[in-house]
């Protein structure tokens, strides 16, 4: 079984487009840092996201990180407190993928040797499986603030589309 960890965004945006049953089907549990669980919980989180933390699935698992992530860790990475964590996390547990959007804590998860999975990738995936439509995904998404080229969906949608043979 392959260990996942994840930060926010992915599960965040996930949830909004109601996509987030994917996650199990894909890779069975996902483990996440209290920090994550916080930020998926916070008042200006959107109430979709904050409903689903009030109950998640089995698959979810919180973990704390032991020793905490420092502060100064926080600024020299540019990374939130959930992106730290979920890194630390991950080495902990020396998981086989971390499920991140932000540019800043892909670059540093990369770095520290990780395969990285962002919210494209995991409907991407979900869709080659035959388990989504992925431009009806790609749909909800836009209608989030997800921030992402308008270009790379562009792009990831025709290249499904062609290995699909869709003209």
């Amino acid at each position: 079984m392959r260990k996942v960890v994840a930060d926010t965004g992915p599960l965040h945006y996930l949830i909004l487009v109601e996509e987030i049953g994917l996650i199990p089907r894909l890779f069975d549990t996902v483990l996440a840092p209290e920090a994550v669980r916080a930020e998926l919980d916070h008042l200006e989180t959107p109430i979709e996201v904050r409903h689903w933390i009030a109950n998640p699935p089995p698959w979810f698992l919180v973990h704390s990180v032991a020793g905490g992530v420092t502060r100064k860790t926080l600024r020299a990475a540019a990374l939130d407190e959930g992106e730290a964590e979920a890194l630390a996390l991950a080495a902990t547990l020396r998981a086989d993928l971390i499920l991140m959007d932000d540019r800043a804590g892909v670059a540093a998860a990369r770095t520290a040797g990780f395969a990285v999975m962002g919210t494209l990738g995991v409907l991407d995936l979900a869709a080659r499986r035959g388990m989504t439509d992925l431009a009806a995904s790609l749909v909800r998404l836009r209608a989030t603030n997800f921030r992402c080229r308008q270009a790379v969906m562009d792009e990831l949608l025709a290249r499904y589309e062609a290995d699909r043979g869709v003209p």
